[in-house]
């Protein structure tokens, strides 16, 4: 019987201890570690994020990965491609509207002797103009001039407006790229272990060298 009340008032503390330590107990577990912390913060820096900020504005996903130097290069090439559309574009029109001002038989419009240089004379390839002068040998030739010039240009024009979509193209992969690469560790930590290695073999003797570790 003594020991009967002995057990009971021991388990009564015991049990009052475990009680009271429950609820801290349930509260440390549902606090976040700061690894769980950690992993929360790099799943917040989303690849689709990325792609879609690219997508939408070029440019504004490497601000979102933090890449600024980037978005300078990215919109001067957009500049430079640009440039070479209007360049090519106007160049076309210009050698069009020459070919079909030069295949039509009115006499104002004549916008392609613009084009010509010092050493072509108009009396010798112009059948509409000069219609007494005129070497339909050297008209033709002329006329095929035309009909290469604007192709050339268009061809031009064309390649341009295809870079400017492999640009903005090139601008989103960037961007998701370095979203994936944004939180992984790329350190200076590359050392070079050098020591003797001794190497093992089928047969004795063994062997001895140099063992070379390298430390990423």
């Amino acid at each position: 019987m003594k020991k009967y009340f002995i057990l009971k008032y021991t388990l009564v503390p015991i049990t009052l201890l475990v009680l009271l330590s429950e609820r801290p107990f349930v509260c440390a577990q549902n606090r976040e570690s700061p690894a769980s912390a950690d992993t929360l913060m790099q799943k917040e820096h989303s690849p689709r994020k990325a792609w879609i900020f690219s997508a939408a504005v070029p440019g504004l996903g490497q601000v979102y990965n933090k890449k600024y130097w980037k978005v300078p290069v990215i919109y001067a090439g957009f500049g430079v491609l640009t440039y070479f559309v209007i360049f090519n574009t106007t160049h076309y029109n210009d050698f069009k509207y020459g070919l079909l001002d030069f295949t039509d038989t009115i006499k104002s419009t004549d916008s392609y002797l613009k084009l010509i240089g010092k050493n072509l004379d108009p009396t010798t390839f112009d059948p509409v103009l000069y219609p007494d002068s005129y070497d339909p040998t050297t008209a033709s030739w002329f006329e095929e001039q035309l009909e290469k010039n604007m192709s050339y240009y268009r061809r031009n024009r064309d390649l341009s407006y295809i870079g400017i979509g492999l640009w903005y193209i090139l601008n989103i992969i960037d961007a998701t790229v370095d979203a994936y690469l944004f939180d992984y560790d790329i350190g200076d930590d590359l050392t070079l272990h050098i020591e003797p290695g001794l190497g093992h073999s089928r047969y004795p003797p063994e062997t001895i060298g140099i063992k070379l570790t390298f430390q990423f």
